[in-house]
């Protein structure tokens, strides 16, 4: 009896691929406790779905031609609306992460996140928990211990990682290496190093990094 008794969780599919919204419609379907009530493949259809139809969670993709997902849960978030937004992409850079929990998501989950650990985090989100899976949680928290450079500009994870490598003396081949990435990414990263910190080579950087907390 509690099972037939239990609250039901609405949602509306806010993503650009038809094959993952079939799919994410499919599997709550098939579980109790969860009605599918529209889908929208961009931002725009998103907030005009969402603000209609009066969903308890809307699980919005992030990059979507015709309509960002950052947009429209600035939109839906400055309009009022009551239902939760909790982020479902691949994304889990800086650039897409806080941006979107700026703007009013409830939560952020990357899409090869289990399947019961999707329900959980829905359930969670329209009770107005926070959810976030432990790759962007790691993320913020590491951008918010990271000290900020004068353009108002943190290094990210990666860009940290790599600054910390440099400060030992190890070389873009060690790096890169060591991170499992390209010589091309590594210097990519460092320009991006440089230009936050004001630097003009990797001893300015270093010691800058050391002189701003970001390193030691």
């Amino acid at each position: 009896m509690a099972q037939e008794t239990a609250r039901v969780i609405t949602l509306v599919v806010v993503d650009d691929h038809p094959v993952v919204r079939d799919g994410l419609r499919g599997m709550f379907d098939s579980a109790p406790g969860f009605e599918v009530l529209g889908e929208a493949s961009n931002g725009v259809e998103g907030v005009e779905l969402a603000l209609r139809l009066d969903p308890d969670v809307v699980l919005m993709d992030l990059r979507m031609p015709g309509g960002g997902g950052v947009a429209a849960i600035t939109e839906l978030t400055g309009r009022g609306a009551r239902s939760k937004v909790l982020v479902l992409t691949t994304y889990d850079t800086d650039s897409d992460t806080l941006p979107a929990i700026e703007a009013g998501a409830t939560g952020y989950l990357l899409k090869d996140a289990p399947r019961d650990e999707l329900f959980t985090a829905v359930r969670a989100a329209a009770d107005g928990r926070t959810v976030l899976s432990p790759a962007v949680a790691s993320r913020l928290i590491s951008r918010v211990r990271t000290p900020a450079a004068p353009g108002g500009e943190s290094l990210s994870v990666r860009e940290r990682e790599v600054l910390e490598l440099v400060a030992k003396g190890t070389s873009n081949r060690e790096i890169a290496a060591e991170l499992f990435i390209s010589e091309a990414t590594v210097k990519t990263h460092l320009t991006h190093v440089f230009a936050k910190l004001g630097a003009k080579d990797r001893a300015a950087a270093v010691a800058i990094g050391y002189e701003r907390g970001i390193l030691g």
